[in-house]
This record gives structure tokens, C-alpha cells and sequence, in this order.
């Protein structure tokens, strides 16, 4: 029986963990935590914020998802999503989802990301 996700993986190119770690870890604001070291030797990273675990994994043939995309949770939106675009993050708003407050954005690498919130 599934009680959770455990955490969401996405790919990235070799050599871009640099540029994943600034996205994630300072404009996100999520902590990257240690990988074991049998996957550590495969490069990448992986990030946490509460329970939420994002994996960056290395694919030597990399190309961006631009559909699928991980839905992350976020509380005061329109600040956060004013925080990406001091970054330089794309924020594009979406309301096509009723009952939530929604903008869509790409990490360094190209993979689409969703950010929301339900309104109350």
C-alpha cells in the first residue's frame, strides 16, 4: 500500500551541479543533504525542505522535461514568486487550476517546475 512519496527525481547534464546547487539552495532556499556514497560517485544532487526531497540526478544524454514536472507547495506565493524573479527565474502564472494559485518556472537546466498554493 503507498502511504507517501518518498521524493521526486529529475535529471540534469554532467557538470551542472554547481548551477543546481545556487537554484535549489540559495533561490529555492531547499538544503542539500549528503548523498550515499555509492550514488555520490554518479554525481548530482539531492535537496530537502520539510518533507519534501527533490533528487538531481546526472543523465549524460539530458534533455529537460518540459511537461512532466514536480508540484511543490508553497505558502505567501506572490512572494516567493517575486523572490524567483529577483533571481532571474521565469514565473509564468497559470489560474487554470480552481482553488489554487499557481505559477510555472524552469530550474537552470530547462526542467519545468510547478509552484502552488490553495486559496482559502
Amino acid at each position: 500500500m503507498l502511504v507517501a512519496v518518498d521524493h521526486i527525481q529529475l535529471a540534469a547534464p554532467p557538470g551542472s551541479e554547481d548551477q543546481l546547487r545556487r537554484y535549489y539552495g540559495e533561490v529555492l532556499g531547499m538544503t542539500e543533504i549528503p548523498k550515499p556514497p555509492a550514488l555520490a560517485v554518479r554525481g548530482g544532487c539531492w535537496f530537502q525542505a520539510g518533507p519534501v526531497q527533490l533528487h538531481l540526478g546526472i543523465e549524460t544524454d539530458f534533455r529537460p522535461a518540459k511537461k512532466a514536472h514536480p508540484g511543490l507547495r508553497v505558502a505567501e506565493i506572490e512572494e516567493y514568486a517575486a523572490h524567483l524573479k529577483e533571481h532571474g527565474a521565469l514565473v509564468v502564472w497559470d489560474d487554470n487550476l480552481p482553488g489554487h494559485k499557481r505559477f510555472f518556472s524552469e530550474d537552470p537546466v530547462g526542467n519545468r517546475l510547478e509552484f502552488l498554493e490553495p486559496v482559502q
